[in-house]
């Protein structure tokens, strides 16, 4: 069974900044994507960057100047750098596994971000 653990949420003033981490109980070799989501309360998970397993690196418009995500496979652990963080970043992060197109993915439990004013 794949776990996959996100850590770093939590409260920050507009500005700031956390670095998210999402750790799997497997290798991050080999997995196709791995993409860290966001949801806002009554609204749809949406993508917020991803990266591949050949190293490339997409973002959403919302995000793109301030996040960045990384991978270190040797600790198979994924992060996301947030900076200048705005109040509209305040979400739940999850972090999702991809193994690409006919196999399942894997999803964390979520982490909080909150950004005050």
């Amino acid at each position: 069974q794949v776990q996959v653990v996100e850590s770093g949420g939590g409260l920050v003033e507009a500005g700031g900044s956390l670095r998210l981490s999402c750790t799997a109980s497997v290798t991050t070799l080999g997995i196709k994507f791995i993409g860290w989501y966001r949801q806002r309360p009554e609204t749809q998970r949406e993508l917020v960057a991803v990266i591949s397993s050949d190293g490339s690196e997409d973002y959403d418009d919302s995000v793109k100047g301030r996040f960045t995500i990384s991978r270190d496979n040797a600790k198979n652990t994924v992060y996301l750098q947030m900076n200048n963080l705005k109040p509209r970043d305040t979400a739940v992060y999850y972090c999702n596994l991809d193994y690409g197109v006919g196999a399942r993915d894997y999803w964390g439990q979520g982490t909080q971000v909150t950004v005050s004013s």
